[in-house]
C-alpha cells in the first residue's frame, strides 16, 4: 500500500499552518511550524503569490494531509460525494470524517490520525463486536466501536484513557470506562472544526 514516508513536519510547513500530524508534539515548542515558520526547501522563505488554481490546489493538499489520504483515494471520495444528495463539499468532508481512523482519533483513542491508523492496522478495535483492521472503513450511524478485550491492557491505550484527552464531537459518544464509542450520527458541516474551504476543492475538481 502506498503511503507517505517523509517528514510530516514538512507537510505542515508547506501548508503554512499546523495540521496536527504528530500528536502531542504539535502542542509543544518542538513543532516544526513554530521553529521554522516558512515553507521547506531552498526557496521556502521567498514570497510567492498563488494563482486561483494554486489556492485551490493548496486547499486540496491541506485537506488530504489532515486526514492522511493519498490522491487516488481522495478522488474516489470526491466521486462518492458527487453522487450523494446534498452539497458536494460537505458530503466530501462527511465521508472523510467517517473513516475509522479519524473516528478513533476524534474520540481520543489515539493522539493523531497516523497513530489511529497504526492501532487499527494492528487489530485493536471491533465494530459491533467484529474485528476491523481497515483504517479507511467508513462507519455508519448506530455502529459501536470498542477496544478489543485483549488490547485493553495495552500501556499506550491505558495512557490515552488516563489522559485528559480532547473534546469528543457531538456526533460521537465515548464511554471511557468501557472503552466504547458509538456513532450517534454522521458528522454535519457544523461538527467539523477544521479550517477547510471545501468549495475550493469542488471548484478544482470541477474544471
Amino acid at each position: 500500500m502506498a503511503r507517505y514516508t517523509g517528514s510530516v513536519c514538512r507537510l505542515c510547513r508547506r501548508e503554512g499552518e499546523k495540521l496536527f500530524l504528530k500528536g502531542d508534539r504539535c502542542y509543544t515548542g518542538k513543532c516544526g511550524v513554530v521553529r521554522r515558520a516558512y515553507a521547506p526547501g531552498q526557496h521556502g522563505q521567498g514570497r510567492k503569490k498563488l494563482s486561483q488554481h494554486g489556492v485551490q490546489l493548496r486547499e486540496k493538499q491541506k485537506t488530504k494531509r489532515y486526514y492522511g489520504v493519498l490522491e487516488g483515494q481522495f478522488r474516489k471520495y470526491f466521486g462518492m460525494a458527487v453522487k450523494k444528495q446534498g452539497i458536494t463539499g460537505e458530503n466530501l468532508l462527511q465521508i472523510l470524517e467517517s473513516r475509522l481512523d479519524n473516528v478513533i482519533y476524534r474520540v481520543g483513542l489515539a493522539s493523531s490520525r497516523a497513530e489511529a491508523r497504526q492501532l487499527v492496522n494492528h487489530g485493536h478495535f471491533t465494530i459491533n463486536g467484529k474485528k476491523v483492521n481497515i483504517p479507511s472503513y467508513l462507519v455508519k450511524a448506530g455502529e459501536v466501536i470498542s477496544v478489543r478485550e485483549k488490547s485493553r491492557g495495552s500501556s499506550r491505550i491505558k495512557d490515552l484513557m488516563d489522559g485528559r484527552g480532547r473534546a469528543v464531537p457531538k456526533w460521537l459518544d465515548m464511554d471511557r470506562n468501557t472503552m466504547t464509542a458509538r456513532v450517534v450520527a454522521l458528522a454535519s458541516r457544523e461538527d467539523i472544526d477544521l479550517p477547510i474551504q471545501e468549495h475550493l476543492i469542488v471548484e478544482l475538481y470541477s474544471k
